[in-house]
Order: structure tokens, then sequence, then C-alpha cells
């Protein structure tokens, strides 16, 4: 197992209360041995104004999903934080209503630079986005 902090789904989606994750409707379903999933609603708050899944929507999913990973996978979570440095998606499939799953797994955790790739899939099991996240591991100034 990758993780180093041993926090359930709902002490996460707690943590995320009055965040965008909150407003947007995503909450944590599973943590795997080497995997963090969440699901999101196509609904009004996820949508672009032609009825479609936004894909910002998609890329908020993407890096909630390894942020919250990255964050599990640091030792000393008093003293480093994670922090998104880049993020690319590549939008696949359109998506009208119900809802998508995204799975984040770790390409690389080094000790200062985590890259996760998420894939978000529709209720059918079509893949809807395929991202990319880098995050930097980098010490708490407070």
């Amino acid at each position: 197992m990758i993780w180093k902090h041993q926090l359930t789904t709902s002490q996460i989606n707690a943590a995320a209360s009055g965040t965008a994750m909150e407003h947007m409707g995503i909450e944590l379903t599973e943590i795997g041995p080497d995997y963090i999933t969440a699901r999101m609603p196509v609904d009004h708050r996820t949508k672009q104004p032609m009825g479609l899944l936004h894909g910002g929507a998609s890329v908020l999913l993407a890096e909630s999903l390894g942020s919250f990973a990255s964050f599990l996978c640091i030792e000393d979570i008093n003293r480093y934080m994670a922090v998104g440095v880049e993020v690319n998606a590549n939008h696949l499939r359109p998506v009208t209503q119900g809802y998508v799953f995204g799975t984040a797994r770790p390409v690389r955790l080094g000790r200062l630079i985590h890259v996760w790739n998420i894939e978000i899939f529709d209720e059918q099991d079509h893949l809807v986005c395929t991202s990319r996240l880098t995050i930097a591991v980098v010490e708490r100034h407070v």
C-alpha cells in the first residue's frame, strides 16, 4: 500500500466541506491499495452552456483526486503539503447526465514530485477524460 495515512472516504469528504469539491458535488467513494476514486454529478453545477459536462469540471475532479492522493502519500503532513504544478486533460467523449467516476493512480511517487494518471469514466464505463497531474511536495510556511 502506498498510503502513509489511513483516512476513510468519509473523513476526506468532511475535509472537503466548504470547498470547490463540495460545491461541484464531488464525493470520494473508494481508497484502494494504490488508487483513489471519486464521483461527480453531471448537472447544473458541472455542465457548460451546451448541456455537456464542462472540461473544467473534469479537470477539477482530476486535480482534486490527485491532490488528495498525494496528501495521503506524504509522511510528515505537519511539515509538508502537496501543491499542483501542472495538469493536462484530454476530453474524449461528451456526457450530458448522470455521474462520472474518476480514478487516480500513481505514475511516480518521488520525495518531492508526484505524478498521477487520472481516468474519468461515465456510467456506461466509457472513457470520458484522461488526465495527468504533477504535484510538488513542498515545505509548509505557516
